[in-house]
Parts: structure tokens; C-alpha cells; sequence
């Protein structure tokens, strides 16, 4: 099976685990600030008919249980957010299991047994930290930088094996990879894996658009640069410099920046024609409509978006993996269990409401089932100074932020709706999920923020 980038041209062996207080979401205690009268994530009542209608068919959930599930994993994101920087050092990943969405959390050290679970977790004891493990990780990435490896398509930290996993056509190909990276072998499982991945490529996320009038990718998410309007989308589907038109095959923008290899992002400036709006093209079954891009916990549901196949889900499986392509290694990207062909790269993948990343490879098709791998658009975002377009969000930062006079707030915190933050003296309320941007305090932003 081959596995590559798709352009359409014209948590553990050996660890000790402790599974106490083994509760759903539905019942978290102890979470940070979240407030107990807002319930379930204010937008699961919104969901898009087309998003619930593709759950059902990947994931055989009724509409019911995917409201349930998605604000579950919302909870989620919030705890195993604020229980990573608790735990520091100790923390060993989160993930969510079941079809209550149950999430568990992981540990090096037993005395953090109880933190977790009084927020309401799944304790896990392991013997190594997410942070060795991605340190591992990163040891490959360095030497994959500098030669993609032959025969090994991809590497990732399976948080609930608590291993770097290491995926390999040719068993000793992992051997010469781990011995140049000096990464030691009790860290690693190596598994064989016929995945041969490519890049997917053939202003509403999932609409299709062209490069220089022949090949055909995916919109991601429309974004905004100033007072410039345009879109996120993958870096293998055009590199700066080249033009794009439109679904309608009119003039729409220009690349302005390109990465790829080693992550898989870019984006395009489009002309006065094109207005972004903060949704997901749902073909035929009713836009989603974007309200932030807060990172989902591993094991959540995640749909896409393209303009091939048109809606698809499955789950998260593992952040920050790693994958070769023929044109190189992908670092950072997410693999999931969602289906992708030709045409959809670049497309949008969204868990909820949520902003999740844009398609950027993976192996099989829509007929078989397969694996396709996203670039996470936070990143994208801080690389090129962008702000994704939402749903009564600002649509950017001040370009003065003031001088910070202190609270509980901070930039890059993940808040759910109904959280409370400190700023400058005053109490706030969160009214919408998001991931906090420098720029984006309390005051200034009253569609995320009430004062209380």
C-alpha cells in the first residue's frame, strides 16, 4: 500500500499501570475553574447535521451520543491541559478511551496518583515521561532532516504503549536509524508497516482550489494577516509565488509562505473577491461552523473535510508523529484513522467546533479505509502571524497589546467555555473555547471574554 502526499495533478511494557477512578467526563470533578451551570460544550447543540450524519456513518455514533461525545472531549482537552502543567516533568500523556470517552492520564511518578484522579481522570503509572519520549523522538527527526530514512515511513510516541514507535518496511532499517540518532532500544517498539505515505493534494474550509491553473488541493482554514484576507492549506500543494484560483476557477490569491518537507503548511493571500467565513465546507449536509482550535486529547473524534471525498471521521490516534514521504520527512504532524484521497490535501479536519489541522498524507483510500496524517494548524498560524477567521471571535489581535498587569491569565492556555481567569484585578468568564493569543487579554476581547 502505498502512502504519500496526495496532490491531484490536471500511553507500555514494563510499566507499572493504575487504573483508579475510572469516571467519564460526564462526571469530572475538580476541573481547574470550569463552571458546573454551563454543562456540556455550549456548541454541541449547534453541531452541523453533515458533521453528526459522517459520525454516524465512521463511527456508528447516533446524534445523541456525538453531542455527548464531543463535549466530553472538550472537558477533556481542559483537563489533561491544565493536568500537564501541574504534573511538570512527571507527565506522560493523556488519551481517551472507550465509548464514554474516559480519559486517562499518565505518570511517572505514583504520588501523582491522587491529583489526577480528584480532577476526575484515569490514573496511569508508566516508566517513561512524554517529554524523554518525544526527546527520543526528536533525536530521529534530526537525523531524518538531514537524510529521510530508507524504508522506515514513519515514527510517533504511543502514549498509551508508552514507547516511541517505530514503523518499518525493513526490520534493520530501524537499527541503523535508532544507532544514528543514539536513541537507546528500551525506548522503542518497532513494528512492520507496508505504509508507503504520500502527501493528499490533488474562503470556506474543504473547498477545492488550484495552483497555477493544473494541480487541485484543499482549503484548511480561512485566516487573516492585518487587514489580509486568506487561507491555511498544506506546503506540499504549492510553494510562494504560485497562484491560486478558486473552486469557480477564478483568480483567488498568491502563496505567500511554504513549508514542506520536514512540517506540511502554508498559506495563501487572496484578492478583494474572496471573504473568509469561519466554516467547513460540509458538502451537501450543512456547513460546520468554526469557533477556535483548541488541540483535542488523542482518542477524540476528528472529521475532515475535501474537496475528493467530501466528509470523513475516526479518531485521533497519536500527536506529533512523524512520517517519510518520497519528497521527506513530516515532523510534528497527527495520525488518525480517518480516510483520504487525492484532492483532499490541505482540506480542514476539525473535532467539534474546533480547528484541528489540515490533511496533509497518508496510505488507502474511502473505499478501503486507511491512515492520513494532518499538519496541526496552531502551529501554522504562529509560523506565518496568521489569526484563524471564527465565530465571534476577533478577527485579530491589537498590534499594541499592553503591558501585562497580572492574573491568572496567559497566552497559549487552552480555555473552555465557562472557565474563569483573573486579569488585572477583575474576573473574567470565558464564553466561547479557545487557545489564548498574545493580544487576545480579557479587556480586549469581549466575544471570548465576560467580565464578572
Amino acid at each position: 500500500m502505498e502512502t504519500t502526499v496526495l496532490r491531484r495533478r490536471a500511553f507500555a511494557t514494563g510499566a507499572a499501570a493504575v487504573a483508579v477512578g475510572a469516571l467519564a467526563l460526564a462526571g469530572l470533578t475538580g476541573v481547574a475553574s470550569a463552571d458546573p451551570a454551563q454543562g456540556a460544550t455550549p456548541t454541541a447543540d449547534r453541531l452541523s447535521p453533515g458533521l453528526l450524519d459522517a459520525l454516524r456513518r465512521d463511527l456508528g455514533l447516533d446524534a445523541t451520543q456525538a453531542k455527548a461525545r464531543i463535549a466530553d472531549e472538550h472537558r477533556a482537552a481542559t483537563v489533561a491541559a491544565a493536568l500537564e502543567r501541574s504534573l511538570g516533568a512527571d507527565f506522560a500523556g493523556a488519551r481517551l478511551s472507550g465509548g464514554t470517552a474516559v480519559l486517562t492520564v499518565s505518570t511517572t511518578d505514583r504520588s501523582d496518583v491522587g491529583r489526577i484522579t480528584a480532577a476526575g481522570a484515569r490514573a496511569e503509572v508508566v516508566a517513561h515521561s512524554l517529554g524523554r519520549l518525544e526527546a527520543a523522538q526528536a533525536a530521529l527527526d534530526a537525523v531524518a532532516r538531514a537524510k529521510a530514512p530508507k524504508d522506515v515511513p514513519s515514527w510517533y510516541v504511543d502514549i498509551s504503549g508508552n514507547r516511541l514507535v517505530v514503523n518499518v518496511a525493513v526490520p534493520r532499517a530501524a537499527d541503523r536509524l535508532l544507532a544514528a540518532a543514539g536513541v537507546p532500544r528500551g525506548l522503542v517498539r518497532i513494528e512492520r508497516s507496508d505504509e508507503r505515505p504520500r502527501a493528499l493534494a490533488d474562503l470556506r474550509g474543504g473547498d477545492a482550489y488550484y495552483m497555477n491553473g493544473s494541480g487541485r488541493c484543499s482549503i484548511g482554514f480561512p485566516v487573516k494577516r492585518g487587514t489580509q484576507n486568506g487561507f491555511v492549506t498544506a506546503g506540499h500543494c504549492g510553494t510562494a509565488g504560485v497562484t491560486t484560483s478558486g473552486v469557480n476557477q477564478q483568480a483567488q490569491g498568491t502563496f505567500q509562505g511554504s513549508t514542506f518537507p520536514g512540517r506540511d503548511y502554508a498559506w495563501v493571500a487572496t484578492n478583494g473577491n474572496w471573504t473568509p467565513r469561519p466554516l467547513v465546507n460540509g458538502y451537501g449536509n450543512g456547513d460546520v461552523t468554526v469557533t477556535g482550535s483548541t488541540q483535542a486529547v488523542a482518542g477524540s473524534s476528528v472529521c475532515r473535510s475535501g474537496s475528493t471525498t467530501g466528509w470523513h471521521c475516526g479518531t485521533i490516534q497519536q500527536h506529533n508523529s512523524s512520517v517519510t514521504y518520497p519528497e521527506g520527512t513530516i515532523t510534528g504532524v497527527t495520525r488518525t484513522s480517518v480516510c483520504a484521497e487525492p484532492g483532499d490535501s490541505g482540506g480542514s479536519f476539525i473535532s467539534g467546533s474546533q480547528a484541528q489541522g489540515v490533511t496533509s498524507g497518508g496510505s488507502g483510500n474511502c473505499s478501503q479505509g486507511g491512515t492520513t496524517y494532518y499538519q496541526p494548524v496552531n502551529p501554522a498560524l504562529s509560523a506565518y502571524g496568521l489569526t484563524l477567521v471564527t465565530s465571534g471571535a476577533p478577527t485579530d489581535p491589537p498590534t499594541n497589546p499592553p503591558t501585562e498587569p497580572g492574573g491568572t491569565w496567559a497566552a497559549g492556555t487552552s480555555y473552555a467555555a465557562g472557565a474563569t481567569v483573573t486579569y488585572g484585578g477583575v474576573t473574567y468568564r470565558c464564553l466561547q473555547g479557545h487557545t489564548a493569543q498574545a493580544g487576545w487579554q480579557p479587556p480586549n476581547v469581549p466575544a471570548l471574554w465576560q467580565r464578572i
